[in-house]
């Protein structure tokens, strides 16, 4: 189990920070947030004329001030690399060391004055869960006003005089700043990526519908036009019917300006294939390889949704047919939600898991519907897209 199973939460917050991008924005960001820790370094190291301290205080001072400076700027950084459970840890060391600096610095009164924790608060926001990082700034105001109320009613008995509880207030911008301005900029971020994701993901579809059309619009084009002119060639070298090889000469220059249309408004996305026309294709096709042809008159009872992808299932049913079945008959059905091509051909034994195939079963899911393609058992081959 994972940490993000341990810890039971699903809302950590999770980016790429090493993302390719501009390595001057990079830099440009450290920077930014090295310039951040000049106030709180400065607060820790200035000297304290009203309590003089001593130079091992000051060093120590200066050490775990460093640390924290450090820490929080590796935090800012690379913490979104951490796993959960790493990532608490770092926040519970950064809030150890900004106590230890406190205390070092002005004793306990300074835990109920000090704006040292609005960076750990900050990190806090940055790599835990948005609640986790609310909740953890609402306990480190209630511990500092703790301290500020004790340090206050001592004060008060030791030499009496009025209670300054107007600071409890003053307390809540150090608080609520960081955490709030952080989670906006985690938000800001994690929209960025999600928004380059989503950008990734769209090409990513664009390629494949642009593949898939191509394939199914040039697979069919190509081999009737590869079919057509080999029966002009043939009929040109026996010395028969020049008139019959013109024909299909004409037919194989109509097919390669409609392919090259085809293409265009496949590229453009524009293409919306017509069941009735790839019905009369398919003829066409099945006739100029010496296939007889078994198909129906039309297709007009098969549901709007379902016209296109099934236009797309013969193109590529038949295509396959032409070009690996071998067979001598090819037979098209329709009833009102499926579709079946079958073949009389020994070529093939079993569906190929390839490029047509696949392309075919994405159309078919989109509505809702699923491809088979196997052999049948008296011989020959099956395609059946159906609706499930």
């Amino acid at each position: 189990m994972g940490d993000q199973g341990v810890w039971g939460q699903a809302a950590w917050p999770m980016w790429n920070p090493a993302r390719p991008g501009s390595r001057t924005a990079r830099v440009r960001g450290v920077v930014v947030l090295s310039l951040l820790l000049l106030w709180p370094l400065w607060e820790a190291l200035r000297p304290d004329r009203g309590r003089p301290e001593a130079v091992a205080v000051r060093i120590a001072i200066g050490v775990v001030t460093l640390l924290y400076a450090v820490g929080w700027l590796g935090a800012m950084i690379a913490g979104i690399r951490l796993t959960p459970r790493r990532r608490v840890l770092l926040v519970g060391a950064l809030f150890a060391l900004a106590t230890v600096a406190a205390l070092l610095r002005n004793g306990p009164l300074y835990l109920g004055h000090t704006g040292v924790f609005s960076y750990v608060l900050g990190v806090a926001a940055w790599l835990l869960p948005a609640r986790w990082g609310v909740l953890l700034g609402l306990g480190t105001w209630a511990l500092q006003a703790l301290a500020h109320c004790a340090v206050q009613v001592l004060t008060h008995h030791a030499a009496p005089g009025p209670v300054d509880w107007g600071h409890l207030g003053g307390l809540v911008p150090g608080i609520v700043i960081p955490v709030a301005v952080t989670l906006l900029i985690r938000l800001v971020v994690q929209l960025n990526h999600a928004r380059e994701e989503i950008e990734a993901l769209a090409a990513a579809a664009e390629r494949d519908r642009l593949a898939r059309d191509l394939h199914d619009v040039l697979g069919h084009s190509l081999t009737t036009i590869t079919v057509k002119s080999g029966l002009a060639r043939r009929v040109l070298e026996s010395g028969g019917d020049p008139e019959r090889a013109v024909a299909e000469l004409r037919d194989v220059e109509r097919l390669s300006r409609q392919a090259h249309s085809e293409v265009r408004l496949t590229v453009a996305g524009r293409r919306r294939p017509s069941l009735a026309a790839e019905l009369a294709g398919a003829r066409a096709a099945l006739r100029a390889a010496g296939i007889t042809a078994a198909l129906p008159p039309s297709a007009g009872h098969v549901p709007a949704d379902l016209a296109e992808p099934f236009a797309y299932v013969l193109r590529e049913g038949v295509t396959n047919v032409i070009r690996h079945s071998g067979a001598t008959r090819c037979e098209v059905l329709f009833g009102d939600d499926w579709l079946e091509i079958r073949d009389n051909g020994p070529g093939r034994r079993a569906a190929a898991p390839g490029n047509g195939l696949s392309g075919l079963a994405e159309r078919l899911r989109a509505v809702g519907g699923r491809i088979e393609a196997g052999p049948l058992p008296p011989g020959g081959f099956r395609l059946r897209a159906s609706r499930t």
